[in-house]
């Protein structure tokens, strides 16, 4: 990978196993909200020590050479050189979107490996620290205790909280103080506790003949309360331990390796392709991050729930317009699991709590899935036309994905209610919030009214597929209607559109029409987008373009999105080549945020939010 990483991928399993570096040994590892969740590796070679990853306080010891670091979807690989060996580190989280049980299996890998660079034999060990900030919201807040645990093959020693108060709490900047991290190696290895860094921890001690593996794995033993209801991981689907979980995983790391490594190459095959090879770069290092802040877990009635966290944003869970731009990986890969992002809205939305007849904004905080805790539900502070568009539109993509409509079918009642609201209020919105409200609310916002014309039409299809026609082309002339409308109200006098119907000359980003390409609906003619895309080209600064007249931010996801009614690979390539320089040279090395400025580079904020997703979505279009 030629960009320099905002931040390097090391563990990469759910919203609170998550461990990421931006100097590989020479800072604490950190979790993606930036406390610290430091592990520490040494390599011994003939009785010299060096730190290979995270940092210690003992400056006796020498840092290893780092000589190249590199990602795929799956797996970080850095190499290191000494006067001796060349040490190979790789590490691998297997969360493949198309197998759920490998999407929720919360066990990942570091394979070590070295070979001789002077031509002698030489004897190599490797000792690795895992501390207490992986068990505990922060280091000392509470207790930690460790203790061995057998596996036939390997060498395991867990770590956790003295005080186990499972799904206690919910929160955005919090990490998880329940369950117990385990450490395991392939074959004989010494096991322990000390403390390192005023932390107590666990490590793992073992000779290297020339490689070895070690896996890291956590246990949360309850992932959810859902309704009331504490939920389990969908890996634990069938009794599984974590103990037959993790001796399971050591044994099919090379099977598993190769499934990731082929996965990873059709992403960068096919994103080059689309886009070019920045683009690809885009993709690869997204992927992680996407799958890493969801968690699958089946409700009682054997239903898939994939909870997302809206990280570093407020920590809702299960919010719909952070659902909505992630969707077009999944709509690729895996439409199960945005079916399990849609789940909790509908029993929600079913439910005598939801009083609204528009769609709501969430399920809850994370990881407490009760019901929406943003705004406090109050009206003011709802997105009815942002949240209905999304919805509807998100169900007609999964249906024609898998090419059946079932899941609409069993959710008609409410699609409809929600688009009947669509027609009442999105020709043209009142005053009211939309998911881009960072300058302020808005009244006549025309992306709004673009989500409502593409929702429309969306629930037109979804009648279509269920055999009511006549409803149908009665949908599609309120839709086209609506678009005429737009055309018409909101054209500025250069040819392109407003931000507001009623503020001509503005200009915003108008993802929400990228449905009309995707679906081929011919609502809006060649003339706008084109129209569009050479707005954009003028609006564009160093690192993007603006999301709108207002500020200098923008969004990742949307600029992609817009990049993506470009007809021509060549303006698809200088928009994604902006994202692409911006997380390059971003200062603020945190995961990939969405939220920047585009003069600087800088982070506004949000971090590690699924909508990367979104940037999947140049491979939706032919």
């Amino acid at each position: 990978m030629k960009m320099r990483m905002p931040s390097i991928p090391l563990i990469t399993v759910d919203p609170y196993f998550s461990v990421w570096t931006d100097n590989i040994n020479s800072k604490p590892t950190t979790h993606w909200t930036a406390a610290e969740n430091n592990i520490i590796g040494y390599v011994t070679i003939d009785g010299k020590v060096y730190r290979f990853l995270g940092d210690d306080d003992n400056r006796s010891i020498t840092k290893m050479n780092v000589v190249s670091v590199d990602a795929d979807a799956f797996t970080t690989t850095v190499v290191y050189e000494s006067e001796e060996i060349r040490l190979t580190a790789e590490f691998t989280s297997p969360m493949l979107v198309t197998e759920l049980f490998y999407a929720s299996r919360p066990v990942s890998y570091l394979k070590l490996a070295h070979e001789s660079l002077d031509g002698k034999a030489h004897k190599v060990s490797a000792k690795i620290y895992v501390t207490e900030e992986l068990v505990l919201n922060k280091a000392n807040e509470g207790k930690a205790w460790s203790e061995d645990v057998a596996i036939d093959g390997l060498s395991c020693v867990k770590i956790g909280s003295g005080d186990q108060k499972i799904l206690w709490r919910s929160g955005d900047d919090v990490r998880i103080d329940w369950g117990y991290c385990y450490l395991a190696a392939e074959g004989e290895a010494k096991t322990g506790n000390a403390v390192i860094e005023n932390l107590y921890s666990i490590y793992l001690e073992s000779e290297i003949e020339k490689e070895k593996l070690f896996l890291f794995a956590y246990d949360d033993i309850e992932s959810m309360v859902y309704f009331g209801e504490n939920l389990k991981a969908y890996w634990k689907n069938d009794g599984k331990t974590i103990e037959e979980a993790i001796r399971e995983a050591a044994g099919e790391y090379d099977s598993l390796r190769a499934k990731c490594d082929a996965f990873s190459k059709k992403i960068e095959a096919d994103a080059v392709a689309k886009g070019g090879e920045k683009y690809a770069e885009l993709l690869l290092l997204a992927y992680r991050q996407v799958m890493a802040a969801h968690k699958l877990v089946v409700d009682k009635d054997g239903n898939n729930l994939y909870i997302s966290k809206e990280c570093f944003s407020n920590g809702c869970a299960a919010t719909v317009d952070v659902t909505y731009p992630s969707a077009p990986m999944y709509l690729l890969y895996n439409t199960e699991l945005l079916k399990g992002m849609l789940r909790p809205i509908f029993r929600y939305a079913a439910s005598e709590a939801w009083k609204y007849d528009f769609a709501p904004h969430d399920v809850g905080q994370y990881p407490l899935v009760n019901g929406q805790v943003y705004g406090n539900n109050e009206l003011k502070w709802q997105m009815p036309v942002e949240e209905c568009g999304n919805m509807i539109i998100l169900v007609s993509a999964i249906c024609k994905a898998d090419g059946e409509f079932s899941f609409a079918e069993e959710n008609f009642e409410l699609l409809e209610k929600w688009s009947k609201y669509l027609i009442k209020y999105g020709k043209d919105p009142e005053h009211q919030l939309c998911t881009d409200d960072f300058a302020g609310h808005l009244a006549h916002n025309c992306n709004l009214s673009l989500k409502a014309i593409m929702g429309i039409t969306g629930f037109a299809d979804i009648l279509k597929n269920l055999g009511k026609e006549n409803e149908a082309e009665e949908l599609l002339a309120i839709a086209k209607d609506y678009a005429d409308s737009f055309i018409k109200n909101a054209e500025n006098e250069d040819g392109s559109y407003r931000l507001a119907y009623d503020r001509p000359g503005t200009f915003s980003l108008k993802y929400n029409s990228v449905w009309d390409k995707i679906w081929k609906t011919g609502l809006f003619p060649e003339s706008f987008f084109k129209s569009e895309i050479e707005r954009y080209k003028k609006e564009a600064l160093p690192y993007g373009v603006p999301l709108d007249s207002r500020e200098k931010y923008t969004k990742s996801d949307w600029l992609i999105w817009v990049a993506s009614l470009a007809d021509n690979k060549d303006d698809f390539e200088f928009f994604s080549s902006l994202l692409w320089k911006a997380y390059d040279t971003m200062r603020t090395r945190v995961p990939m945020t969405d939220w920047y400025y585009t003069d600087t580079s800088e982070m506004v904020g949000f971090r590690h939010r699924t909508v990367q997703g979104g940037l999947f979505i140049r491979l939706m279009l032919d």
